[in-house]
């Protein structure tokens, strides 16, 4: 039974934008509501890096580099986070990973493919 089910990603030219969707289909409101969750990133060659999530179901934190430029938000009827990408750089190239995180256990999805051309 899937925990986390991702949708999203793409090819775009630079200055596009993209949407990335995770639903917990298995996740009970409570646990949503105060579990860590959202986004992190791999580029070639490079380590899984945070790029949004939010802290304790509340307080988002974003990673320097797409502040600005990438907004999370969450939907607690549909138990559900989305990461909208604005004003996207060849750099944002990478696979996106959907996680979750409550009381010390992590979940991961299985990674969305982002593309920006210059």
């Amino acid at each position: 039974q899937l925990r986390l089910v991702e949708s999203g990603g793409g090819l775009v030219q630079a200055g596009g934008s993209l949407t990335l969707s995770c639903r917990f289909p298995t996740t009970i409101l409570s646990t949503f509501l105060s579990q860590d969750m959202g986004w992190y990133r791999q580029a070639p060659g490079k380590d899984r890096e945070l790029v949004a999530v939010f802290t304790g179901g509340r307080t988002p934190n974003y990673a320097d580099s797409v502040k600005g430029r990438f907004t999370i938000s969450k939907d607690n009827n549909r138990r559900s986070v989305s990461l909208q990408m604005n004003n996207l750089r060849p750099e944002d190239t990478a696979v996106y990973y959907c996680m979750k995180d409550y009381q010390g256990q992590t979940n991961w999805g299985q990674g969305t493919q982002v593309t920006v051309s210059s």
